[in-house]
């Protein structure tokens, strides 16, 4: 079996596909192209690899109240 990623430009293109399934000649899968789930399985793959320490967190944590509080001062 091959599998094709296919860009339908024209509407009918999507009735000639499904005529194909319908008669068995093909099977159609929808995808969903979520980005934001992409973003978030690379950052998830790179954090598993090279994981924050607590120290780390800690101090961006207080750097970012810093600035915060910094900010409703000035």
């Amino acid at each position: 079996m091959t599998t094709y990623q296919v860009d339908i430009l024209n509407p009918k293109a999507t009735k000639l596909l499904q005529d194909l399934a319908d008669m068995y000649l093909i099977a159609i899968k929808q995808t969903v192209d979520d980005s934001f789930l992409k973003v978030v399985n690379r950052l998830r793959t790179k954090a598993v690899r090279n994981p924050p320490s607590l120290e780390d967190i800690t101090k961006e944590v207080e750097s970012v109240r810093a600035k915060r509080y910094a900010k409703s001062k000035g």
